[in-house]
């Protein structure tokens, strides 16, 4: 098949850009003038130059597609600069599913998020929700994931407090660290993707996914200094404290949380993935030996 990827410079795009081309597919990747220099099989691919915020430069770029993979996505806004949740998750996949449509493509595969819901939701969630419903009312072929975490080498989250385990050892945690999340490794969402090309009964679904088990926040956290060999002292600070901090800090880029995010780690994100393990023939990798793969 020759695929679409939107997204593809980013952390899971670059896993599944990597694994379709692993399974002989031959994959064009539409990329913003500047970021080829994230793609890391860029000389193995097309490149589309385009914006999914600008549709005229969809055409082109699916020209002949039998399917295309819409990955962008945000976890965090930036409203000066024009990044809203309404703007790349509603607007984006709007674009990307009305060119689908009207190229022919026949095939749509589609990141979402755990959680993705009606109000009264975070405003995340809730334009995930939208996107989804746009999606599942267009008339093409779907299969939606909503993942938990997703981890990897090169993860923005997780990654995270592996940089503060290894230099300091200390992790702050907000609240209790009783919130529980299931983090699923990014090969298994490339592979899962790849799949999906190739598995009719996958069709028109959407699948929650999460690794084998709930864990929470604090077992995260002791997990990793396990498998880094590393012992860690965690910091719980008080919740209304952070979330004060970051109603005041969060519209600054170097502060690491807005109350939005506070609210969405203390709900938690976690799932009986059974259906997508199942349908898609997977192995449901522990947080402990997926970490070991990359870290150990």
């Amino acid at each position: 098949m020759l695929v679409l990827v939107t997204g593809s410079s980013g952390f899971v795009g670059n896993q599944v850009v990597a694994e379709l081309l692993t399974r002989g597919h031959r994959v064009r990747c539409l990329l913003r003038p500047g970021s080829e220099k994230k793609l890391k099989e860029v000389n193995q691919v097309e490149v589309a130059p385009g914006d999914v915020l600008h549709p005229d430069t969809l055409t082109a770029a699916l020209k002949d597609c039998d399917a295309v993979i819409h990955l962008v996505g945000i976890i965090r806004e930036f409203p000066g600069r024009g990044v809203t949740f309404e703007r790349l998750h509603q607007e984006a996949t709007q674009h990307v599913v009305e060119a689908a449509k009207a190229a022919g493509v026949p095939r749509y595969l589609h990141m979402s998020a755990l959680g993705a819901r009606p109000a009264p939701a975070d405003p995340y969630h809730l334009t995930n929700y939208l996107a989804d419903e746009y999606v599942m009312a267009s008339g093409l072929t779907y299969t939606i994931f909503r993942p938990s975490v997703i981890y990897g080498p090169e993860d923005q989250s997780i990654n995270l407090f592996v940089r503060q385990i290894r230099t300091c050892r200390v992790v702050p945690i907000i609240g209790d660290g009783q919130y529980q999340m299931q983090p699923v490794p990014v090969w298994t969402m490339a592979q899962a993707y790849a799949l999906a090309l190739e598995k009719p009964e996958t069709e028109n679904r959407i699948y929650e996914v999460g690794g084998p088990e709930p864990l929470s926040f604090n077992a995260v956290i002791d997990t990793l200094g396990q498998v880094l060999h590393r012992w860690v002292f965690k910091v719980h600070l008080p919740v209304g404290m952070m979330h004060g901090l970051a109603g005041y800090l969060g519209r600054f880029a170097w502060f690491p949380l807005t109350t939005g995010q506070i609210r969405m780690l203390l709900e938690g994100s976690t799932c009986d993935p059974g259906a997508f393990y199942q349908d898609f023939g997977l192995e449901a990798i522990s947080f402990k030996e997926g970490l070991s793969r990359y870290l150990d």
